[in-house]
């Protein structure tokens, strides 16, 4: 994507807000009824703004929405484009761009996941201390701008600590449990089978899905400081002894969204404005 498609997206979302955001938010699968709790809020169809692409999967809704969360401003996507659907890394780290030019400073990522670490359990949160990209892919390959940042940003910490000890902190303070690890991304659609799952665990990994890391590293890039949270859905392949199913993923998300929204609102209500 170029500058050209980027600043006419963001353009097109100045015109219709007042107040520009500070704090963006990346919602996964069922996850995206936090963006039902922002006040103030401008509801904008992906289909609408120019150069953004289409959500296909379910629970996803596919809507840019603006607004008050918590007493900050914030852009929330309710629903994420992924790499399984077709679309390129770029298309798909595409909104991470836009929100940079709008103004924030700030993104917090999150996700439905497997859990690898035989720790976890279905409905566990866990906080994203670094991850490993084994989608065979990079939204930085191609020509680069250098309004963009660094050709060859530096990946030492690219989820921000200060951000890891605030959940730590907030979740304790809300008496929440929550797990930290290691995120890694795969391309998918396709489950992982029970010996890719031993792999990973051998690799470090302690949960998998199939987005967040793209839109990570280019956050990274722009320099937006960067929360990953992870909900635990099911256990990875090999773990129970029984099939994976997106519907249990939409169901266990269910089940936990009172603890995840009591966690996300403080979180968010400690960011800076």
């Amino acid at each position: 994507m170029d500058l050209q498609a980027i600043n006419e997206a963001s353009k097109y979302i100045q015109a219709q807000i007042a107040e520009p955001p500070t704090i963006g938010l990346v919602l996964g699968s069922g996850l995206g009824l936090l963006a039902d709790e922002i006040e103030e809020k401008k509801i904008i169809p992906y289909e609408q703004i120019p150069h953004f692409a289409k959500t296909t999967v379910s629970g996803h809704s596919g809507q840019l929405v603006i607004g008050k969360l918590s007493g900050k401003q914030v852009i929330a996507m309710k629903g994420r484009f992924h790499f399984y659907e077709g679309y390129s890394l770029k298309q798909v780290t595409f909104p991470i761009r836009v929100m940079k030019q709008l103004g924030i400073h700030s993104l917090l990522i999150t996700n439905a996941a497997g859990g690898i670490n035989e720790q976890f359990k279905p409905g566990d949160l866990m906080v994203i201390t670094d991850h490993i990209n084994l989608l065979g892919s990079n939204p930085l390959i191609g020509p680069h701008h250098e309004l963009f940042g660094d050709r060859f940003p530096d990946m030492t910490k690219v989820y921000d600590p200060d951000y890891i000890q605030l959940v730590k902190t907030c979740a304790k303070e809300l008496n929440i449990p929550i797990h930290e690890g290691v995120y890694v991304a795969n391309s998918g659609p396709s489950y992982e089978t029970p010996a890719e799952i031993k792999m990973l665990r051998y690799l470090g990994g302690d949960a998998v899905g199939m987005s967040t890391v793209p839109e990570a590293i280019v956050a990274k890039q722009e320099q937006i400081k960067i929360l990953g949270i992870s909900c635990i859905s099911n256990m990875a392949a090999g773990i129970l002894d029984q099939p994976l199913s997106h519907e249990e993923v939409i169901a266990t998300t269910e089940k936990v969204k009172a603890q995840f929204l009591r966690l996300i609102r403080e979180v968010i209500s400690k960011l800076p404005a």
